[in-house]
């Protein structure tokens, strides 16, 4: 059982702390092994519009290594990270939860909290979009990136404001209980995987799944269980009980991509991994479903011409 710990500072921004709980609450109901906990330098910190949390856990004075600690935003940024209950917190991440080995994550402001304890120096990191110039004067070795819904360096990770936060958590979630799972959590809260154009690509295993079309879902469901059969437009059709043509415009229209073209980038990514698991091109290319090395750099190219 993994626990995800959520630091909380005075005055937390509700929304960044009750999207992401929320994301990591309804993991744990799918079957991921979360177990979440709320720490804080204070027993009761009251939220930004006003309501109370109470009976929150002390900052622990053992973080597990497999632990997530996530700080979520706060109303008065600057003025909360230098606030007395602030520096405990700053400290805390310092001396306990970083040497820990724990992953690490901010929403919004909770980026200032990361930086003044130092976790950010070298790091592409983001935070909104008004805090931006604050985060680069407060950690002049972060590498602070405009237009980012969230970024993800080594075991820091970080996001814009507030919504963000629930997309960073659904990173999160495929990262550490696979994306099948993170997919799931997605529908169920009934929200996108968003990207902005500057963001880097999302795994095709999380990507052309921001609709709510189930036909499609369900379609998808199937190629992705098993992406190196030959799935034709006739055999998916067969099970979603509409015709060929009807089940073509539906899957382009909501998830922005063709069948061939969302069973490719699912095979790309597979081949990446087996050979990034030691197998050499040819096998790598064969074990996703190509028919050789070669039809893999064509339908890379193919697919990165297509994204250009």
């Amino acid at each position: 059982m993994s626990e995800v710990i959520f630091a909380l500072p005075p005055n937390v921004m509700l929304l960044d702390l009750a999207g992401p709980a929320e994301a990591f609450r309804v993991a744990a109901r799918c079957g991921a092994p979360f177990s979440l906990r709320f720490v804080s330098a204070d027993a009761e910190v009251v939220s930004s519009v006003g309501v109370g949390l109470s009976r929150l856990e002390p900052l622990p004075e053992a973080v597990p290594a497999d632990a997530l600690v996530l700080v979520p935003g706060t109303v008065n940024d600057e003025h909360d990270v230098d606030g007395p209950a602030g520096r405990v917190l700053v400290r805390w991440l310092a001396e306990r939860a970083a040497p820990s080995g724990a992953r690490l994550a901010a929403v919004c402001s909770g980026a200032l909290f990361l930086g003044s304890a130092g976790l950010l120096a070298g790091r592409a990191c983001t935070t909104h979009f008004s805090l931006l110039a604050t985060l680069a004067e407060r950690v002049p070795g972060a590498q602070v990136q405009a237009n980012r819904v969230f970024v993800s360096d080594g075991p820091v990770a970080t996001s814009a404001g507030i919504c963000a936060g629930i997309d960073l958590a659904l990173f999160l979630v495929a990262e550490l209980a696979g994306a099948d799972l993170a997919r799931q959590v997605a529908r169920h809260m009934v929200v996108y995987f968003r990207r902005s154009p500057a963001d880097p690509a999302l795994s095709p295993w999380l990507a052309y799944r921001n609709h709510l079309h189930d036909k499609v879902h369900a379609m998808q469901d199937l190629i992705a269980a098993d992406p190196v059969r030959r799935w034709s437009l006739d055999d998916l059709a067969e099970r979603a009980h509409v015709s060929p043509r009807h089940l073509a415009r539906l899957f382009r229209e909501h998830s922005g991509t063709t069948v061939l073209g969302y069973q490719t980038a699912l095979r790309l990514s597979l081949a990446e991994q087996w050979r990034a698991g030691g197998l050499g091109k040819e096998k790598a290319a064969l074990a996703a479903g190509f028919a050789s090395a070669k039809a893999w750099r064509q339908a890379s190219r193919l697919a990165k011409s297509l994204h250009d």
